[in-house]
């Protein structure tokens, strides 16, 4: 088989079947009749095309996410008669159903229709440690609350007047609305990892069905964020450099990870001699992230600030490698014990070195590779960097990673196993916050489940190193024969016309 092209895409017609290439894909289909015939007709169906069978996958395991997080919308009757939100007794971590949502409904003041970073709220009132707080997310992140919040009032007072419509408290119907937009941006990733991938249609499937979907696609916010930045990457792959960086710099005012995939785009551009085309997606998101922030910055700089105020006070959480350390040999850490308020100054400079000393080290790794390494190989390694080095790995921050290391490194059964393990640390986590007096487990056990995470992606991320290193041996992509489907193809030259004889 010939090797495609510098910057080509897969030839048309060619496509990776599973049941021959993946011996998880072969051992699912034998009830089913066993792999594909060698002769079998590919393509025939008029409706259940790859693409819809992957989006009916995906509705059906974010239908499962939702039952998943059901238990904690149940609603019970106080003794005075008022409805009310049934988390009694920890009932959000005995049943594993937490979600970020639906208390920041109440604490952040969309519920009372607070202007998120206008609008302040009041912190341990009553307390020496009393001060004004606002809305912690970016941007675009915080207005999202907003409108789902003001959504669900409209709801609401439409239930009044429609007794067909179904009702339930305000924070329920709150976070069922915003339930209902972060699973159609779970559809848009499936749709661009489908797209990303027209020769190896049914990787997207991993992302499809993926056990961190089912935990985490409600924790939080993410998946608009990771929406945004599969749009920019299958944007860049289709030559729409500007167009691209705009959606990554949208992507970043949800969440930042999306800014991270800059740098792989500037690092392949570099080794491809094509300056441009990461210039032009860098100045693409810087307008877009400008857009979205410029505004509520000037307008109300304060607010606007909290997000960054928050991240560098915040100390190291259970769920960093310092933490974690820190627990098992009784090290005090960097910055030893820190005053209420204080930030650990120490600990955030040693995690950005770290974070980018391991940039460093990508960048060698870029210019030194064999071949010029896949976009995606190298988003998949900065964004695993910065979450290892990280003093914050939030549970939902693993789905940045699931798009990334489907498009990195297609091994079905590797990559299933590392989102099962992940997925599940999020029980000992939720019997972590429960604590040992309330019937939960001792840190250990949570702890020690960070570590087998941290170390289960330290071996993708070595893995994806081999491929980068070998990448005719160990990269599934280039093995079959493409060069890199993330970055633009060059546009073919038309041949001169010769000179008509006399």
């Amino acid at each position: 088989m010939t090797r495609a092209g510098r910057g080509a895409g897969p030839s048309p017609g060619r496509r990776v079947i599973p049941t021959w290439t993946e011996p998880l894909a072969a051992a699912a289909s034998r009830p089913v009749g066993g792999p594909l015939g060698r002769h079998a007709l590919v393509g025939r169906s008029a409706f259940w095309t790859p693409l819809r069978v992957l989006l009916l996958l995906a509705v059906v395991v974010l239908a499962l996410a939702w039952l998943v997080k059901s238990p904690c919308l149940q609603q019970y009757r106080t003794d005075d008669g008022q409805l009310a939100l049934d988390w009694r007794e920890g009932r959000q971590y005995v049943a594993m159903c937490y979600s970020d949502t639906v208390p920041l409904y109440g604490i952040e003041g969309v519920d009372r229709g607070a202007v998120p970073y206008r609008d302040p709220w009041v912190e341990a009132q009553g307390t020496p440690q009393e001060r004004l707080r606002y809305m912690e997310y970016p941007v675009l992140t915080g207005f999202f609350q907003y409108a789902n919040a003001r959504l669900a009032d409209g709801w609401l007072w439409l239930a009044e007047r429609v007794p067909l419509l179904p009702t339930a408290l305000p924070v329920v119907v709150y976070f069922d609305i915003s339930a209902l937009w972060l699973a159609m941006a779970w559809l848009v990733v499936v749709w661009g990892v489908r797209a990303l991938r027209p020769s190896r249609p049914w990787d997207a499937a991993l992302v499809a069905v993926s056990p961190l979907v089912v935990v985490h696609a409600f924790t939080n916010f993410d998946t608009l964020a990771v929406a945004f930045a599969t749009a920019g990457a299958l944007a860049l792959s289709r030559r729409r450099t500007v167009l691209a960086g705009v959606l990554i710099g949208v992507g970043g005012a949800f969440k930042f990870y999306p800014l991270m995939l800059l740098l792989p785009v500037l690092l392949v551009a570099l080794r491809r001699g094509e300056p441009w085309t990461a210039g032009r997606t860098i100045a693409g998101a810087l307008l877009g992230w400008l857009a979205v922030n410029l505004p509520v910055a000037l307008a109300w700089p304060t607010g606007w600030w909290e997000f960054f105020r928050l991240n560098q006070t915040r100390p190291a959480d259970p769920d960093s490698l310092y933490f974690v350390t820190s627990y098992f040999t009784g090290w005090a850490g960097f910055d030893g014990p820190l005053a209420a308020g204080q930030a650990p100054a120490v600990l955030n400079a040693v995690s950005a070195a770290l974070f980018v000393a391991l940039c460093v080290g990508i960048a060698v790794l870029a210019w030194k590779a064999p071949r010029t390494p896949r976009v995606a190989s190298l988003a998949f390694l900065v964004v695993a960097s910065f979450l290892l080095v990280n003093k914050v790995w939030s549970p939902q921050y693993s789905l940045w990673l699931v798009p990334l290391a489907v498009l990195a490194l297609p091994r079905w059964r590797l990559l299933l196993a590392w989102m099962v393990v992940d997925a599940l640390v999020w029980a000992p986590r939720m019997y972590y916050y429960l604590t040992p007096e309330e019937r939960g487990l001792p840190p250990d056990w949570f702890l020690g489940a960070v570590l087998v995470r941290d170390a289960v992606v330290v071996v993708l991320c070595v893995l994806v190193v081999r491929s980068v290193l070998h990448p005719e041996r160990e990269d599934p992509v280039r093995a079959f024969g493409d060069d890199d489907p993330d970055w633009p193809a060059r546009p073919a030259r038309r041949p001169v016309a010769e000179p008509l004889p006399a």
